[in-house]
Order: structure tokens, then C-alpha cells, then sequence
């Protein structure tokens, strides 16, 4: 990719599956990467490793519902590399007990909230200041295919993933004159540790006949768009919606 060498960013939930893979391909690229979990000793572990290839990348941890934790790893960035240029906020979580509109608590609502919207909103509110002292930047938000695609289970799931395209577009209008770009991807099947564990050898043949690339996703897959989001190349994208699911669900 143009553009990437020598920048310097943070991946929020980073620790495996696309986080790492995204981490592995931005250091590959010559970006110098802040891995942030809060799994923090696997970050630790996933950055030692990205190290052992050449990679420029440190492991810590991360809470990204609080404010605070989200504002340390922007000033971990500025202190170890001299600022920020990109933010790939990828939290998700919190669907144990996302089952229906009339079953699901407020608990787990709540809960929802916190990791797949507001932990986008506070990473925004640390890194936007960052990166507008450098003229400009990227935030890429992780959202997903169920943002845009009816299912029976875990509405609270879609529903704050959802929301999150509304920020991106807002950060787009707001900040975009002042160099800030603000895009979402939203993965499809994407087979990662914690996705392959739930899924039989039948159900994951069923998923690839259906899918028009016919193959599975691999978290590289994602990896390669954010890259490509976070660099010069991508600079006249902005405010978008990106599907990477190999035409599983096909959306303007």
C-alpha cells in the first residue's frame, strides 16, 4: 500500500482473530502498530510475535468502554512514535443472552451498548484530537453484516452495530475538511478462533456453498481493507460502508 510506512496506529481488540491479523499486515506494511486488548497478556503475546517478523509493535492493555483506558493507548501512541495516523476501532462482543426483542434483559442490552457503540464513540473522542495535530488521519470502525441483514437472534447485537455506521458518517462530515477520513467495515463469516469453535463441518460447508467467492473468510481478508483504508491509497474514501464477505450478502 502507498503511504503506509512509518505511520502509526492503534488496534482496539487486536489481540487475535482480525485485530491481529490486521496488526500483522499494517507492521508488514511498515506501520509502527499499538496492539490494545482487554485480553492484555495475549496482546503482549500477539506483539512479540509480530516482532520476531520485524514488526514495530507494541502489546498493552485496553478497555474500550472507558474513556480513560481508550485516551491512554492514543497518548501510548503519541509517546512511543510521535502520534497518530489511524484507528482501527475493532470491539465486538456481548451476545450471551441476545436472543430475542421480548426475551433479552436490560443487562444485556446495556451491555451490548457498551462494547459495540460506545467503545467506538470513546475511541473517536481519544484519537480525532490525535491525529487532526497531524493534520489528518483514518478511523476504521469494525462493524457488521448483521447491521444490515434480519435475523431472528441477537438484535441488540445488530442494533449497536448499526449505530456505529451513523457515527462514521458523522466523524466523515464533521472532521473530513480537516483531513479526517471515517470509514466501517463490516466483515461477513470470518473465520477466526473464536468464530470456528460454534460452527460443525456441515454448517461451514453450507456457508461456503452459499457464498458467490465460495470460499471462507479468513481474518487476512479484513486485514487487507483495513490496510488498505488506513493508507494513502484509500484517501478519497470516506464515509463508507465496506461489505468484505466474498458477495454473501451484496449491498450498494
Amino acid at each position: 500500500m502507498r503511504g503506509l510506512k512509518g505511520k502509526v496506529g492503534v488496534i482496539a481488540g487486536g489481540a487475535r482473530g482480525i485485530g491481529a491479523a490486521t496488526a500483522e499486515r499494517l507492521c508488514a506494511e511498515g506501520a509502527k502498530v499499538i496492539i490494545g486488548d482487554i485480553m492484555g497478556d495475549m496482546a503482549v503475546e500477539t506483539a512479540k510475535a509480530i516482532e520476531k517478523s520485524g514488526g514495530i509493535v507494541i502489546g498493552t492493555y485496553l478497555d474500550g468502554t472507558d474513556a480513560q483506558s481508550q485516551k491512554d493507548i492514543v497518548a501510548r501512541a503519541v509517546k512511543e512514535f510521535g502520534g497518530l495516523d489511524f484507528f482501527h476501532s475493532n470491539l465486538a462482543g456481548g451476545t450471551v443472552g441476545d436472543d430475542d426483542a421480548l426475551g433479552i434483559t436490560e443487562e444485556v442490552f446495556d451491555k451490548s451498548v457498551a462494547i459495540n457503540t460506545k467503545s467506538h464513540l470513546l475511541a473517536s473522542q481519544a484519537a480525532i484530537p490525535a491525529m487532526l495535530k497531524r493534520g489528518g488521519g483514518a478511523m476504521i470502525y469494525t462493524s457488521s453484516g448483521a447491521a444490515s441483514a434480519g435475523a431472528p437472534v441477537q438484535p441488540a447485537y445488530a442494533m449497536t452495530k448499526t449505530a456505529i455506521h451513523a457515527l462514521a458518517r458523522h466523524v466523515a462530515a464533521k472532521w473530513g475538511p480537516s483531513g479526517i477520513r471515517a470509514n466501517v467495515i463490516c466483515p461477513g463469516l470470518i473465520m477466526t478462533e473464536a468464530v470456528a469453535i460454534y460452527l460443525d463441518e456441515e454448517r461451514l460447508a453450507g456457508i461456503q456453498a452459499e457464498t458467490p467467492s465460495h470460499r471462507l473468510g479468513q481474518p487476512k481478508d479484513i486485514a487487507a481493507a483495513v490496510a488498505f483504508l488506513a493508507s494513502d491509497d484509500g484517501e478519497f474514501v470516506n464515509g463508507q460502508a465496506w461489505h468484505v464477505n466474498g458477495g454473501k450478502q451484496m449491498r450498494e
